[in-house]
């Protein structure tokens, strides 16, 4: 064989083919460049190095075709108005809570945490197997929304509070910091609440402008630093069993996208929606022990408030149901779930749950 001749009729077939191939190269792996705007600052660590990492998936995955810009909260929008500015398209995508839009419509709530709710497992149960996923996005989309799930804190903390509460009596006239439909909730018990971004909490809880403030656990509460302006430090968080984050993006820009990046969002809003909650399960206990050396008192809230709250839920699900044919809907999706997961957790999670609280309290562990 001559090996000369050989080699330059290999380079002519190798020079023909990428003339063909280019085109469909390009056309699947076009160059787009986005911008995520966040509801939070970069002070909490966890909430933006998930949005950190889903931008660094989102390159990685496209050989850096696809760039996702993200901006902590209040460089490009604020933080309580982060989806409504993706919607109206002035920035492509978001990272936000759900239920801070619940003035807006209720519906936006379930997206997120609802009191007396899902727990983080069920949550993600309900969103990608229990239909949760299409019901919302149905939903979103009269906003000109998707949305994705894109992380969980598990279920929070109820908050700090500059005084003791022991009795459903002691809520009545308290200022709130507390966000979404458990605010609603919670003010018919004579709780005034308030919505408040996380940067706010702090100077309004420090001037006495509010009285307590619920933020989400052990981990963010310390790097805000509540526990310096209020000392007793209450749980459950029972608005927010498992509270959901999410990565919105604009309809119209969803729509425009490949059908490769959209898949490759997904996976990225997958790979957070994981990594969230498992950073939070490692930082939140040696955060909550630094607390408690610092002076926090933990307390639960007592039984007749807990009560007293469940009983008030009930009647704002049927109160906003009968008004709201959309909440009533997904209502009615996430109770029947929650229903039959909970009866499940009875028999598996929460008896090896308590058994091995037990253990650990004996100090077995």
């Amino acid at each position: 064989m001559d090996r000369r001749n050989f080699i330059r009729k290999a380079g002519l077939a190798a020079a023909a083919t990428p003339a063909l191939a280019a085109p469909a190269l390009a056309q699947s792996q076009p160059q787009i460049k986005w911008r995520m705007t966040m509801s939070f600052p970069k002070t909490l660590d966890v909430l933006y190095a998930s949005a950190q990492r889903f931008s660094q998936f989102v390159s990685e995955a496209t050989d850096g075709n696809f760039q996702v810009q993200v901006f902590p909260a209040g460089e490009i929008a604020p933080a309580l108005e982060a989806a409504n500015e993706v919607g109206k398209g002035s920035v492509e995508m978001c990272q936000t809570a759900s239920y801070y839009y619940w003035g807006k419509d209720p519906t936006f709530a379930f997206g997120t945490a609802v009191p007396f709710g899902l727990n983080a497992r069920q949550q993600n149960a309900w969103a990608y197997f229990g239909g949760g996923i299409d019901l919302m996005n149905s939903f979103y989309a009269t906003h000109n929304l998707i949305g994705f799930p894109a992380g969980n804190t598990g279920a929070q903390m109820g908050g700090w509070f500059r005084k003791e509460i022991n009795s459903v009596a002691d809520l009545k006239g308290l200022k709130f910091r507390i966000a979404g439909f458990g605010g609603a909730v919670i003010a018919k018990l004579g709780v005034v609440p308030q919505q408040l971004a996380g940067a706010d909490v702090y100077p309004a809880l420090e001037k006495g402008t509010i009285d307590a403030t619920e933020f989400v656990g052990p981990a963010d509460d310390e790097k805000l630093g509540l526990y310096k302006v209020a000392k007793y430090y209450y749980y459950p968080g029972w608005w927010e069993g498992g509270a959901m984050l999410h990565h919105f993006v604009n309809l119209d820009k969803w729509n425009a996208l490949p059908k490769s990046y959209q898949a490759i969002v997904k996976a990225g809003c997958a790979d957070c929606n994981v990594s969230m909650l498992a950073e939070y399960d490692d930082k939140n206990p040696p955060a909550l022990k630094r607390l408690v050396a610092a002076g926090a008192v933990l307390r639960p809230f007592p039984q007749d408030v807990m009560t007293a709250c469940f009983e008030a839920a009930k009647d704002s699900y049927a109160e906003i149901g009968a008004k709201n044919a959309t909440f009533k809907t997904v209502y009615e999706s996430m109770a029947a779930f929650r229903s039959d997961a909970f009866l499940w957790e009875q028999v598996s999670e929460a008896t090896y749950d308590n058994f091995m609280m037990s253990q650990q309290r004996k100090k077995q562990l």
